[in-house]
C-alpha cells in the first residue's frame, strides 16, 4: 500500500499565481485535479483583485478563500482545521524564491514552476529550506513524467544500451520568431524583462528543461559545460539561442541546442543517448514512443502501455492499452502523484513509494540553475569549459 493510499483521503492545494491570462496555470489546475489526489480550497491568483476573483470562480474556490495576497492565505489557511496542506506556485520566475520560503516556512508541501529560482544563491536558500523543514518539494520538469521518459531511465540503469558515452538534445520553438517585443501580449511581457525572467530567457525557460531531461534519463549530473548564449533576433535585450556542448561524470559527452526563435517549429524536443551496446531516441512529438536500437539486433519500438514495460513507465501510465495516447496533462499528473506521495509519506512518517521519489525536487532545481550560470560564465569566457561545482552563491 502506498502512503496516500495509507492516507485515504485527498491532500488540500492552495494556488499561487494562475489566473487568466496564464496557461501554465490551467495547466496545473486540470493536473492537480486529473487523479483525485488533491482538492484546491484556496488561491492567491492574482495581483489584480477582480482577475483573483474571476480566477477563483473558474477554480471552484469559495469567495472567502480567495484572496489578495500570498502572505494572506498563508495565515488565514494555517487558522483552519481544514486549511491547505500544500501549495502550487505558477508565478513568473523572480516570484519563486520568495513565495517558496514563505510556503516552506509555513510547513506546507510545494508544486513550484521550473526555474527553481533566477539565481544559485535563492536556489541554495529554498534547498536549505526544505531539507530543514522537512517538506516535500517537486519541480515542474514535467517531460520527466511521459511514461516513455521514466522508460528511458529504466532502461539505461538496467544497462541496456550500455554505458552512456554521448547525449544529444534539441529543445526548439518559435514563440520568439516574431518580434513579441513590440505585441501588447501580457501573458508574454514579463519574460522579456530579465529582472522578472532571470539572467538567461533560454536557459531558465527551456535550457533547464534540457539539462534535467537528459541528467534524469541518465542517471548523472552535467560536470561541466562549453557554452555559447546570445540573442538571434537584432536588438533583442534577452537571450533566445544558446549552443553548447557538455560532459558528465562518467566521461560521456553530449551537444545540446535550445532555441526560442525557430520559426515554424512547433516544440521540437529531440533526446538521443548513444552507449556502447545501442542508443534511444525520443521525440516529443511522439512522446507516447521510444525507440531502442541495440548494436546486435534490430531496432524496437516501445510504446506507451506495453505490458512489458517497466515498473516506471507502466506506474505512470492511465490507460494501459496501447494506441491510445495520453499526453503533457498526464505527464504534469504524475507529477502531482508523486507530490501526494511525498506529503503522504510525510504526514504519517512512513517511506513514500519508491517510484515517487524518482520526482524532480529541490536538488534537481538547485542544479539546474548551477548549469544556467556555468553557461554564461562560459559563454563570457569565449566558451571556456567551466565546472557546475564552481557555481556557488
Amino acid at each position: 500500500m502506498s502512503a496516500f493510499e495509507a492516507l485515504g483521503r485527498p491532500l488540500r492545494l492552495g494556488f499561487i499565481g494562475g489566473a487568466a491570462p496564464s496557461m501554465i496555470g490551467q495547466v496545473h489546475l486540470r493536473a492537480a485535479l486529473m487523479d483525485r489526489r488533491f482538492v484546491v480550497v484556496a488561491g492567491a491568483l492574482s495581483r489584480d483583485a477582480a482577475r483573483g476573483r474571476a480566477a477563483a470562480a473558474e477554480y471552484g474556490i469559495a469567495p472567502e478563500r480567495s484572496h489578495a495576497g500570498v502572505a494572506e492565505m498563508i495565515a488565514a489557511e494555517a487558522a483552519r482545521e481544514d486549511g491547505i496542506e500544500a501549495v502550487a506556485i505558477v508565478t513568473p520566475n523572480d516570484t519563486h524564491h520568495r513565495f517558496a520560503l514563505a510556503a516552506i516556512a509555513a510547513g506546507l508541501d510545494v508544486m513550484l514552476d521550473k526555474p527553481m529560482t533566477n539565481t544559485v544563491a535563492e536556489a541554495e536558500e529554498v534547498a536549505r529550506a526544505a531539507e530543514a523543514r522537512g517538506v516535500a518539494l517537486v519541480l515542474t520538469h514535467g517531460y520527466s513524467g511521459y511514461p516513455m521518459i521514466r522508460e528511458a531511465r529504466a532502461l539505461v540503469a538496467a544497462g541496456r544500451i550500455g554505458a552512456v558515452r554521448s547525449v544529444q538534445l534539441e529543445y526548439l520553438g518559435s514563440g520568439l520568431a516574431a518580434r513579441v517585443e513590440d505585441s501588447p501580449d501580457a501573458a508574454k511581457r514579463w519574460r522579456l524583462d530579465p529582472a522578472h525572467s532571470g539572467p538567461s530567457l533560454v536557459l531558465g525557460d527551456i535550457g533547464t528543461h534540457a539539462h534535467h531531461l537528459a541528467s534524469f534519463v541518465c542517471g548523472e549530473p552535467f560536470a561541466a559545460v562549453s557554452a555559447e548564449v546570445g540573442a538571434l533576433m537584432p536588438g533583442r535585450q534577452v537571450h533566445d539561442y544558446a549552443q553548447l556542448r557538455f560532459r558528465m561524470p562518467s566521461g560521456a559527452r553530449g551537444a545540446m541546442t535550445l532555441c526560442q526563435g525557430a520559426a515554424g517549429v512547433e516544440n521540437h524536443i529531440l533526446l538521443r543517448v548513444i552507449g556502447s551496446e545501442g542508443h534511444l531516441e525520443w521525440r516529443h512529438a511522439a512522446h507516447n514512443e521510444l525507440r531502442l536500437c541495440p548494436l546486435d539486433g534490430p531496432p524496437v519500438l516501445l510504446s506507451r502501455g506495453q505490458p512489458w514495460l517497466s515498473d516506471a513507465a507502466t506506474h505512470a501510465t492511465r490507460f494501459r492499452r496501447t494506441g491510445h495516447p495520453e499526453g503533457l496533462h498526464e505527464a504534469f499528473a504524475n507529477l502531482y502523484s508523486d507530490l501526494s506521495e511525498l506529503a503522504a509519506a510525510r504526514r504519517l512518517g512512513v517511506p513514500p513509494h519508491p517510484l515517487a521519489t524518482s520526482a524532480p525536487g529541490a536538488r534537481e532545481g538547485l542544479a539546474g540553475l548551477r548549469f544556467v550560470a556555468a553557461c554564461l560564465a562560459s559563454d563570457a569566457a569565449g566558451g571556456a569549459w567551466t565546472e557546475l561545482d564552481d557555481m556557488t552563491a
